[in-house]
């Protein structure tokens, strides 16, 4: 059975942040199953539910919605005009638990790593 999980996401080391960045990220609302993995299923039946946000410095600069499209691929579906769109690297075989680590492509093709740092049921 799967949840409504609120996840945080927030950027990790890369070289032009050593530390990490806890002001930068994204907000989650999606469905996980039993093992903390994307429920492919859950969101098909309720895909308005499964809002995404992006946030820099505590504010909102973008909201949208996760979609699953082709083959395995999961696309942070940010409203028009927002930002461009973000794909999740493998996000269908991740296992969404506190700590864990989440890439995500930018459209001009730029990665970068993400830490899971809350997950709550909504």
């Amino acid at each position: 059975m799967s949840t409504f999980q609120h996840i945080r996401l927030e950027l990790a080391r890369e070289p032009d942040h050593p530390r990490g960045d806890a002001s930068s990220g994204y907000d989650l609302v999606v469905p996980l199953d039993a093992d903390g993995r994307l429920d492919l299923a859950a969101l098909r039946a309720e895909p308005d539910r499964c809002r995404v946000r992006r946030f820099v410095d505590d504010a909102t600069v973008a909201t949208g919605q996760l979609r699953h499209t082709t083959g395995d691929r999961w696309v942070l579906d940010l409203e028009p005009g927002d930002t461009e769109d973000v794909t999740g690297f493998r996000l269908g075989e991740e296992k969404f638990v506190l700590g864990e680590y989440v890439s995500m492509l930018t459209a001009s093709g730029a990665q970068h790593t993400y830490a899971v740092k809350r997950l709550q049921p909504v």
